[in-house]
């Protein structure tokens, strides 16, 4: 749940505060598959389809689209549930990452075949 402290000035939750609770997300199922670290190497989309309000219970979903020798591709939906007298659940975000696995000396390393 976005605080006050997470607001912009027009009193919108920031869309830093989503990139970054999007990105939490998605390195989730990643790290998960890779059974390693992973880091972010792109963010291949990202869609803000309406504002997220402090107050609003916010729901991350991801799921790994693609494995390649390295990385994997997530794409994480966003959902804000708003107005607990009358609840409303609403799409705000959509985004694409993909992350690479990665060794203890942080260079990228082959994901083994599940």
């Amino acid at each position: 749940m976005p605080m006050p402290a997470d607001l912009n000035p027009s009193g919108d939750v920031f869309g830093g505060w989503i990139m970054s609770m999007v990105d939490i997300a998605g390195a989730v199922p990643a790290i998960a598959l890779a059974r390693s670290k992973v880091a972010t190497v792109a963010v291949d989309s990202f869609v803000f389809k309406q504002p997220v309000s402090v107050g609003d219970i916010v729901s991350f979903h991801a799921e790994i689209v693609r494995v390649g020798r390295t990385s994997i591709t997530v794409e994480v939906e966003v959902f804000a549930e708003r107005h607990p007298e009358n609840p409303v659940v609403v799409k705000v975000t959509e985004a694409r990452l993909t992350y690479v696995a990665v060794d203890e000396f942080r260079t990228k390393r082959t994901i083994a075949a599940a």
